[in-house]
Protein backbone atom coordinates (compact mmCIF):
# COMPACT_ATOMS: atom_id res chain seq x y z
CA UNK A 1 0.00 0.00 0.00
CA UNK A 2 2.91 2.20 0.65
CA UNK A 3 4.37 1.68 -2.50
CA UNK A 4 1.53 2.92 -4.38
CA UNK A 5 1.52 6.18 -6.04
CA UNK A 6 -1.04 8.92 -5.27
CA UNK A 7 -2.15 9.08 -9.18
CA UNK A 8 -2.94 5.49 -8.70
CA UNK A 9 -5.99 6.33 -5.72
CA UNK A 10 -8.92 7.52 -7.60
CA UNK A 11 -10.53 10.48 -6.82
CA UNK A 12 -13.04 10.46 -4.65
CA UNK A 13 -16.66 12.89 -5.80
CA UNK A 14 -15.78 14.96 -3.18
CA UNK A 15 -12.29 15.41 -4.33
CA UNK A 16 -13.77 16.20 -7.91
CA UNK A 17 -16.06 18.81 -6.45
CA UNK A 18 -13.16 20.67 -4.69
CA UNK A 19 -11.08 20.89 -7.45
CA UNK A 20 -13.87 22.40 -9.38
CA UNK A 21 -14.61 24.79 -6.71
CA UNK A 22 -11.06 25.68 -6.54
CA UNK A 23 -10.50 26.05 -10.50
CA UNK A 24 -13.84 27.96 -10.47
CA UNK A 25 -12.57 30.37 -7.92
CA UNK A 26 -8.94 31.19 -9.57
CA UNK A 27 -10.74 31.63 -12.64
CA UNK A 28 -13.52 34.05 -10.88
CA UNK A 29 -9.97 35.72 -9.28
CA UNK A 30 -8.16 35.73 -12.84
CA UNK A 31 -11.54 37.80 -14.42
CA UNK A 32 -11.82 40.17 -11.33
CA UNK A 33 -8.10 41.18 -11.80
CA UNK A 34 -8.57 41.42 -15.76
CA UNK A 35 -11.46 43.44 -15.07
CA UNK A 36 -10.06 45.48 -12.86
CA UNK A 37 -7.21 46.51 -14.82
CA UNK A 38 -9.36 47.16 -17.62
CA UNK A 39 -11.55 49.67 -15.44
CA UNK A 40 -8.54 51.36 -14.08
CA UNK A 41 -7.00 51.81 -17.69
CA UNK A 42 -10.57 53.13 -18.63
CA UNK A 43 -10.61 55.47 -15.69
CA UNK A 44 -7.35 56.49 -16.45
CA UNK A 45 -8.41 57.50 -20.35
CA UNK A 46 -11.17 59.09 -19.24
CA UNK A 47 -9.33 61.04 -16.59
CA UNK A 48 -7.15 62.16 -19.26
CA UNK A 49 -9.97 63.09 -21.54
CA UNK A 50 -11.11 65.07 -19.09
CA UNK A 51 -7.97 66.43 -17.99
CA UNK A 52 -7.74 67.61 -21.77
CA UNK A 53 -10.92 69.23 -22.26
CA UNK A 54 -10.52 71.09 -19.22
CA UNK A 55 -7.48 72.60 -21.28
CA UNK A 56 -9.51 73.19 -24.03
CA UNK A 57 -12.09 75.09 -22.20
CA UNK A 58 -9.64 77.01 -20.77
CA UNK A 59 -7.84 77.88 -24.12
CA UNK A 60 -11.26 78.21 -25.69
CA UNK A 61 -12.28 80.91 -22.80
CA UNK A 62 -9.02 82.99 -23.35
CA UNK A 63 -9.65 83.30 -27.31
CA UNK A 64 -12.51 85.32 -25.91
CA UNK A 65 -11.62 88.64 -25.71
CA UNK A 66 -10.61 89.84 -22.56
CA UNK A 67 -11.36 93.65 -22.36
CA UNK A 68 -13.26 96.12 -24.87
CA UNK A 69 -11.98 98.77 -26.64
CA UNK A 70 -13.11 102.16 -25.29
CA UNK A 71 -16.09 103.61 -26.52
CA UNK A 72 -17.58 107.04 -25.74
CA UNK A 73 -20.76 106.25 -28.08
CA UNK A 74 -21.51 102.86 -27.23
CA UNK A 75 -22.13 100.78 -24.34
CA UNK A 76 -21.54 97.20 -25.10
CA UNK A 77 -21.09 93.51 -23.69
CA UNK A 78 -20.77 90.29 -25.06
CA UNK A 79 -20.91 86.80 -23.53
CA UNK A 80 -20.80 82.87 -24.46
CA UNK A 81 -22.35 80.27 -22.95
CA UNK A 82 -21.36 76.55 -24.10
CA UNK A 83 -23.71 73.63 -24.15
CA UNK A 84 -20.88 71.29 -23.15
CA UNK A 85 -17.07 71.89 -22.14
CA UNK A 86 -16.15 73.44 -26.09
CA UNK A 87 -18.42 74.57 -28.57
CA UNK A 88 -18.68 76.28 -31.87
CA UNK A 89 -19.90 80.08 -31.00
CA UNK A 90 -17.49 82.79 -30.88
CA UNK A 91 -17.69 86.50 -30.68
CA UNK A 92 -14.51 89.26 -30.81
CA UNK A 93 -14.26 92.97 -30.00
CA UNK A 94 -11.38 94.31 -32.02
CA UNK A 95 -9.95 97.69 -31.94
CA UNK A 96 -9.78 99.32 -35.49
CA UNK A 97 -8.02 102.55 -34.53
CA UNK A 98 -9.47 105.97 -35.10
CA UNK A 99 -12.96 105.56 -33.18
CA UNK A 100 -13.64 102.34 -35.01
CA UNK A 101 -14.28 98.83 -33.31
CA UNK A 102 -15.31 95.52 -35.00
CA UNK A 103 -18.31 93.26 -33.20
CA UNK A 104 -17.99 89.96 -34.62
CA UNK A 105 -20.17 87.10 -33.57
CA UNK A 106 -20.54 83.09 -35.42
CA UNK A 107 -21.69 80.00 -35.07
CA UNK A 108 -20.03 77.33 -36.61
CA UNK A 109 -21.80 74.06 -37.84
CA UNK A 110 -22.43 71.24 -34.83
CA UNK A 111 -21.22 70.67 -31.72
CA UNK A 112 -18.47 69.76 -29.14
CA UNK A 113 -14.44 69.47 -29.82
CA UNK A 114 -15.33 69.32 -33.82
CA UNK A 115 -16.85 71.93 -33.65
CA UNK A 116 -14.39 74.42 -31.21
CA UNK A 117 -11.33 72.94 -33.44
CA UNK A 118 -13.47 75.00 -36.22
CA UNK A 119 -13.85 77.57 -34.52
CA UNK A 120 -10.21 78.21 -33.52
CA UNK A 121 -9.62 77.99 -37.50
CA UNK A 122 -12.08 80.51 -38.45
CA UNK A 123 -11.14 82.57 -35.40
CA UNK A 124 -7.50 82.23 -36.69
CA UNK A 125 -8.25 83.54 -39.97
CA UNK A 126 -10.25 86.64 -39.10
CA UNK A 127 -7.71 87.89 -36.67
CA UNK A 128 -4.87 87.36 -39.52
CA UNK A 129 -7.24 90.19 -41.41
CA UNK A 130 -8.55 91.86 -39.21
CA UNK A 131 -6.43 94.87 -39.69
CA UNK A 132 -7.80 95.31 -43.63
CA UNK A 133 -11.03 94.84 -42.24
CA UNK A 134 -12.11 98.78 -42.35
CA UNK A 135 -10.84 99.55 -46.16
CA UNK A 136 -12.49 96.09 -47.57
CA UNK A 137 -14.56 94.21 -44.88
CA UNK A 138 -16.31 92.26 -47.89
CA UNK A 139 -12.94 91.14 -49.58
CA UNK A 140 -11.27 89.82 -46.45
CA UNK A 141 -14.57 87.69 -45.29
CA UNK A 142 -14.35 86.29 -49.09
CA UNK A 143 -10.51 85.19 -48.64
CA UNK A 144 -11.85 83.95 -44.38
CA UNK A 145 -14.63 81.92 -46.65
CA UNK A 146 -12.18 80.36 -49.38
CA UNK A 147 -9.24 79.27 -46.59
CA UNK A 148 -12.52 78.22 -44.65
CA UNK A 149 -13.40 76.09 -47.86
CA UNK A 150 -10.60 74.77 -48.60
CA UNK A 151 -9.65 73.72 -45.31
CA UNK A 152 -12.86 71.81 -43.73
CA UNK A 153 -14.86 68.82 -45.29
CA UNK A 154 -18.32 69.57 -47.35
CA UNK A 155 -20.24 69.79 -45.01
CA UNK A 156 -19.36 72.34 -42.57
CA UNK A 157 -19.35 76.02 -42.19
CA UNK A 158 -20.28 78.71 -40.71
CA UNK A 159 -22.77 81.83 -40.31
CA UNK A 160 -21.03 85.08 -39.47
CA UNK A 161 -22.03 88.65 -38.58
CA UNK A 162 -19.34 91.61 -38.87
CA UNK A 163 -20.19 94.85 -38.38
CA UNK A 164 -17.64 97.97 -37.47
CA UNK A 165 -18.92 100.56 -35.52
CA UNK A 166 -17.58 104.49 -36.62
CA UNK A 167 -18.49 106.62 -33.28
CA UNK A 168 -17.35 109.77 -34.92
CA UNK A 169 -20.43 109.08 -37.39
CA UNK A 170 -22.61 106.70 -34.88
CA UNK A 171 -22.66 104.33 -38.18
CA UNK A 172 -22.29 100.51 -38.08
CA UNK A 173 -21.35 99.09 -41.10
CA UNK A 174 -22.08 95.29 -41.68
CA UNK A 175 -21.82 92.05 -43.50
CA UNK A 176 -24.92 89.50 -42.51
CA UNK A 177 -23.18 85.79 -44.05
CA UNK A 178 -26.23 84.23 -43.33
CA UNK A 179 -26.43 84.62 -40.10
CA UNK A 180 -29.44 85.39 -37.81
CA UNK A 181 -30.86 88.98 -38.29
CA UNK A 182 -29.55 90.97 -35.69
CA UNK A 183 -32.24 92.81 -33.71
CA UNK A 184 -32.03 97.00 -33.40
CA UNK A 185 -34.29 98.52 -31.22
CA UNK A 186 -34.89 102.12 -32.16
CA UNK A 187 -35.50 104.54 -28.85
CA UNK A 188 -38.78 104.69 -30.13
CA UNK A 189 -39.97 101.12 -29.78
CA UNK A 190 -39.25 100.10 -33.44
CA UNK A 191 -37.66 96.87 -34.59
CA UNK A 192 -35.48 96.65 -37.58
CA UNK A 193 -33.79 93.46 -38.09
CA UNK A 194 -30.06 93.43 -40.12
CA UNK A 195 -30.81 91.27 -42.70
CA UNK A 196 -28.26 88.89 -44.51
CA UNK A 197 -25.95 90.43 -47.14
CA UNK A 198 -24.20 86.80 -48.22
CA UNK A 199 -23.92 83.22 -47.74
CA UNK A 200 -22.72 81.36 -45.13
CA UNK A 201 -18.62 80.98 -44.75
CA UNK A 202 -17.07 77.68 -45.66
CA UNK A 203 -19.72 76.05 -47.86
CA UNK A 204 -19.37 77.47 -51.20
CA UNK A 205 -16.16 77.97 -53.31
CA UNK A 206 -18.08 80.78 -55.35
CA UNK A 207 -18.83 83.15 -52.62
CA UNK A 208 -19.37 86.91 -52.08
CA UNK A 209 -21.10 89.34 -50.23
CA UNK A 210 -21.92 92.66 -49.56
CA UNK A 211 -22.06 95.35 -47.06
CA UNK A 212 -24.95 97.78 -46.03
CA UNK A 213 -24.57 100.49 -43.01
CA UNK A 214 -27.38 101.54 -40.42
CA UNK A 215 -27.46 104.41 -37.93
CA UNK A 216 -27.33 103.85 -34.41
CA UNK A 217 -28.95 107.40 -32.38
CA UNK A 218 -28.80 107.82 -28.95
CA UNK A 219 -30.87 105.29 -26.75
CA UNK A 220 -30.70 102.30 -29.85
CA UNK A 221 -30.01 99.54 -29.15
CA UNK A 222 -28.30 96.62 -31.21
CA UNK A 223 -28.80 93.14 -30.43
CA UNK A 224 -26.70 90.23 -31.82
CA UNK A 225 -27.37 86.56 -31.23
CA UNK A 226 -26.76 82.86 -32.31
CA UNK A 227 -30.05 80.25 -32.37
CA UNK A 228 -28.91 79.18 -29.00
CA UNK A 229 -31.28 81.73 -27.94
CA UNK A 230 -34.19 81.79 -30.01
CA UNK A 231 -34.33 77.78 -30.16
CA UNK A 232 -33.95 77.23 -26.77
CA UNK A 233 -37.34 74.73 -26.07
CA UNK A 234 -39.82 74.90 -23.26
CA UNK A 235 -41.50 71.81 -22.01
CA UNK A 236 -44.58 72.26 -24.32
CA UNK A 237 -41.68 72.15 -27.72
CA UNK A 238 -42.27 75.92 -28.19
CA UNK A 239 -39.31 77.86 -29.37
CA UNK A 240 -38.10 80.88 -27.59
CA UNK A 241 -38.26 82.67 -30.45
CA UNK A 242 -37.17 86.28 -32.36
CA UNK A 243 -40.54 87.98 -31.07
CA UNK A 244 -40.55 86.58 -27.29
CA UNK A 245 -36.75 88.25 -27.55
CA UNK A 246 -38.08 91.59 -28.83
CA UNK A 247 -40.06 91.80 -25.69
CA UNK A 248 -37.78 91.09 -23.64
CA UNK A 249 -35.35 93.55 -25.07
CA UNK A 250 -38.42 95.67 -24.88
CA UNK A 251 -39.13 95.07 -21.24
CA UNK A 252 -35.78 96.26 -20.19
CA UNK A 253 -34.66 98.38 -22.65
CA UNK A 254 -33.57 100.89 -20.26
CA UNK A 255 -30.90 99.04 -18.44
CA UNK A 256 -26.88 99.50 -19.47
CA UNK A 257 -25.52 96.98 -22.04
CA UNK A 258 -24.29 94.38 -19.71
CA UNK A 259 -27.29 94.21 -17.43
CA UNK A 260 -29.62 93.64 -20.23
CA UNK A 261 -27.37 90.96 -22.06
CA UNK A 262 -28.15 89.11 -18.32
CA UNK A 263 -31.06 89.75 -18.42
CA UNK A 264 -31.85 87.96 -21.75
CA UNK A 265 -29.48 85.01 -21.12
CA UNK A 266 -32.05 84.28 -17.52
CA UNK A 267 -34.68 84.80 -19.40
CA UNK A 268 -33.89 82.09 -22.11
CA UNK A 269 -32.63 79.88 -19.32
CA UNK A 270 -35.78 80.33 -17.38
CA UNK A 271 -37.85 79.44 -20.68
CA UNK A 272 -35.68 76.35 -21.61
CA UNK A 273 -35.29 74.63 -18.52
CA UNK A 274 -31.95 73.42 -16.51
CA UNK A 275 -30.28 71.51 -19.63
CA UNK A 276 -29.03 74.05 -22.19
CA UNK A 277 -29.20 72.07 -25.78
CA UNK A 278 -27.14 74.75 -27.66
CA UNK A 279 -24.27 76.82 -27.49
CA UNK A 280 -25.75 81.06 -26.50
CA UNK A 281 -23.66 83.48 -27.31
CA UNK A 282 -24.89 87.57 -27.45
CA UNK A 283 -23.11 91.00 -27.95
CA UNK A 284 -25.73 93.60 -26.86
CA UNK A 285 -25.18 97.37 -27.68
CA UNK A 286 -26.41 100.61 -26.59
CA UNK A 287 -26.01 103.79 -28.67
CA UNK A 288 -24.85 106.46 -25.57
Amino acid sequence: MLGRRLSDEPYSGEDVSLLASVGTQAGLALENIRLAETMAARLEVERRTARDLEIARDVQAKLLPQDRPPLATLDYAGACLQARIVGGDFFDFVAMGSGQVGLVLADISGKGISAALLMATLQANLRALYAQARDDLAGILAVVNKVFYDSTAANHYATLFFGLYDENTRTLRYANCGHLPPIVRRSSGAIERLSVTGPVVGLFESWKCETRCVQLEVDDLLVIFTDGVTDATALNGEEFGEQRLAEVIGDHHDLPARALLQEIVDDVKRYGGPEQFDDLTLIVARAV
